[in-house]
């Protein structure tokens, strides 16, 4: 069967794409009215450094109520309800620890890409704000875990630790993970009245929380509405205690909700005393960032140099199948795509994208060095080039592939709590007793997305640019591809 010729403008094409990528992907699309700066496409300035590279700020949490009843439950749903805050705010590179002896939650997170005051105590200002539990008559379908700053129409059933005692989880005789609930004496008596009235209707619970943050308009504080189960009444409840089952609910999941539940009824807000709020200074200096780009501006020149001295005219478009794999590194990196939020960068996800521009290096060396054995054969240069690319096609996706997994293993390990991933490893984990955030899920998730864009760049856009290039009279010439001089 003859190969589909590619056409010679194909390169240009492909070669303008990259570079538009390269471009927006490191200097993103923005405009200023007056002092007032209004980003359309994100590029590498909007990236969100970790704490490692440019430091951060580390806080005490502990319970605003010194004489209320603190219990380990209770702190550790403090503990998880600063974690969904923080990871709500797209920051991943982050440490929370639970001293249960002293009652504290201690924090430690990187600044805000455009932070310029590096003021701490209006950094971690929301993360202890108050949040309240609330069971809601609900008609319709909320969406879960969306937060909201317009309050749900459902009438308010049961709301804080007034109502709702504590939840929990249990496993059923057929091996079913359920929710557990139980009430007060007074959420016991609304309780039964709500369910006997709304059988075979639901009952949504949501979590209200009061920011700091001031709202323009009214000048209140801002509150958000976050519902995190929507759950369907099948008989009247008038012992104080409740089950939420279904097919779909996990383990992991009926942990974490139930975790969700117990933040909003604690009977205290967690602040951050502002003698205990300190700012951390990078491991790696001030001008750390800045060496390590111009060390990898120049290790990057160099690579491009050295293909483009071995192979020649596939060294070339080596060259820019790597940028291109870098600019969408880059580009996951910053919340360039739509729907994408921005990534937490620390210096093993640097070295995460490192590792995959070699990993592309090796895909492209691999697929020259197999175009050169076909001109060795005798083949012409389509013939080389076809026949090249198709031999070396199964070693690289199987090398990439394999790196893949190995990234995926590595953001379930050690990644956000609410991952689905880190839900599938976090029984392991619990094992193994590990934290699951920080430094290596970022290592992971860099190596991820280099490769996903190795397999396109080095795959699909090497090929296409290769094909395109010989067709051109001028360029058709096998020592430019690997083979002997010729005439």
């Amino acid at each position: 069967m003859k190969a589909k010729v590619t056409g010679k403008w194909v390169f240009f094409v492909v070669f303008v794409l990259i570079l538009a990528l390269t471009y927006t992907a490191f200097f993103g699309v923005e405009n200023y009215y007056g002092d007032t700066r209004e980003v359309y496409v994100k590029g590498a300035n909007d990236i969100r450094w970790g704490i490692d590279i440019r430091g951060g700020v580390e806080a005490v949490f502990s319970p605003a109520k010194s004489e209320a009843k603190i219990t380990d439950e209770d702190m550790e749903a403090a503990k998880t309800l600063i974690e969904s805050r923080l990871v709500s705010q797209n920051i991943t590179d982050y440490e929370v620890y639970c001293d249960t002896t002293n009652n504290q939650v201690i924090v430690r997170f990187p600044w805000e890409a455009d932070e310029s005051d590096f003021d701490a105590v209006k950094t971690v200002k929301d993360l202890g704000a108050s949040t309240i539990v609330q069971f809601r008559e609900e008609d319709g379908s909320p969406s879960i875990n969306v937060p909201t700053t317009t309050e749900p129409s459902g009438k308010v059933i049961l709301e804080g630790a007034e109502d709702v005692k504590n939840a929990g989880t249990d496993v059923t005789e057929k091996l079913e993970s359920i929710i557990t609930l139980s009430f007060t004496d007074s959420g016991k008596v609304k309780f039964a009245k709500a369910t006997t009235d709304r059988v075979n209707k639901n009952i949504s619970i949501w979590l209200k929380t009061t920011t700091s943050e001031i709202d323009e308009n009214t000048q209140k504080p801002v509150v958000t509405y976050t519902c995190i189960q929507n759950a369907k009444v099948t008989q009247a409840i008038t012992d104080g205690k409740a089950t939420i089952s279904g097919t779909g609910l996990t383990a992991e999941y009926v942990v974490e909700t139930a975790r969700k539940i117990n933040s909003g009824k604690l009977p205290f807000a967690m602040s951050a005393e502002e003698g205990k709020i300190q700012i951390i200074s990078p491991t790696l200096g001030s001008d750390a960032l800045r060496v390590m780009l111009i060390a990898g501006s120049i290790a990057f020149a160099l690579v491009c140099i050295l293909m483009i001295a071995r192979y020649r005219l596939n060294g070339v478009v080596t060259s820019i199948a790597l940028l291109g794999q870098l600019a969408g590194s880059i580009a996951c990196i910053s919340g360039f795509f739509p729907g994408a939020d921005s990534f937490t960068l620390t210096i093993p996800g640097i070295a995460g994208i490192i590792l995959s521009i070699g990993v592309g290096v090796d895909c492209n060396v691999i697929a020259a060095e197999r175009i050169r054995d076909e001109f060795k054969k005798g083949k012409t240069i389509d013939g080389a080039i076809d026949s090249g690319f198709k031999n070396s096609l199964s070693a690289i996706i199987d090398g990439n592939v394999t790196i893949i997994i190995v990234s995926i293993v590595l953001m379930g390990a050690f990644g956000s709590p609410d991952s689905i991933l880190t839900k599938v490893f976090s029984p392991i984990m619990s094992i193994l007793g590990t934290s699951i955030t920080g430094s290596i899920y970022s290592f992971g998730y860099t190596l991820l997305v280099g490769t996903i864009f190795n397999l396109i760049m080095g795959v699909v856009a090497s090929k296409l640019m290769v094909k395109s290039l010989s067709r051109l009279k001028p360029l058709r010439r096998n020592w430019l591809y690997g083979g002997k001089n010729n005439a």
